[in-house]
């Protein structure tokens, strides 16, 4: 368990409120969440690294490591000649009217994929991120083999071909973070399937 979904479950407001918004600005920015997921995924990085996987400019390599390093989501060994860093696996969980709703760094590679996935990017300037998080709750027992494409894309209430597409990016988005997201088993998922399935 990281320190953030510890604090909150022992109580502790202070830390609690700082994961809460930590996670937000990753949602936010887009341009955070790719890096942070990148992150997560090599276990260790320099800026170098960052530098030419993400193809980012190294003065905002250097900024944004920062700033997450300063939202607590990223750790900074400065013991070697060239500094590293490395992710904190991040969960947050909220409670809505007896349902809980949990973030893990499946979602916020979602949201980093975005920009750069034409599909993505649609649904959410169309629909918002509320509609990328339900679509990822269908996209996982799609992937999963337990809910098939077409009803999936159905209950996303988007457009056939559309919904379709966003099954496919998120598939994707699935199979490259599984393995390194160790809060995956959270995600709440549709896996009740209505008896008129194909109808």
């Amino acid at each position: 368990m990281n320190h953030m979904s510890q604090a909150i479950d022992e109580g502790d407001p202070e830390q609690a409120i700082n994961g809460f918004i930590s996670v937000a600005q990753l949602l936010e920015e887009p341009r955070f969440a790719r890096l942070y997921t990148y992150i997560l995924r090599e276990g260790e990085v320099t800026i170098d690294d960052i530098v030419e996987e993400l193809g980012m400019p190294r003065t905002t390599a250097y900024s944004d490591a920062g700033t997450l390093a300063d939202l607590g989501v990223l750790t900074r060994n400065t013991e070697q000649k060239t500094h590293t860093f490395t992710a904190i696996p991040i969960v947050l969980s909220a409670n809505l009217d007896g349902d809980t709703y949990t973030i893990t760094p499946t979602f916020i590679e979602a949201v980093g994929r975005a920009p750069t996935d034409l599909d993505l990017n649609l649904l959410l300037d169309r629909h918002g991120i509320g509609k990328l998080a339900a679509a990822l709750t269908y996209a996982i027992p799609f992937v999963e083999g337990k809910m098939s494409e077409r009803l999936a894309a159905r209950e996303l209430d988007l457009q056939p071909a559309f919904g379709i597409a966003v099954l496919h990016a998120l598939r994707d988005v699935i199979l490259e973070m599984k393995a390194h997201d160790s809060h995956f088993d959270q995600i709440r998922t549709a896996v009740h399937v209505p008896p008129t399935e194909e109808a």
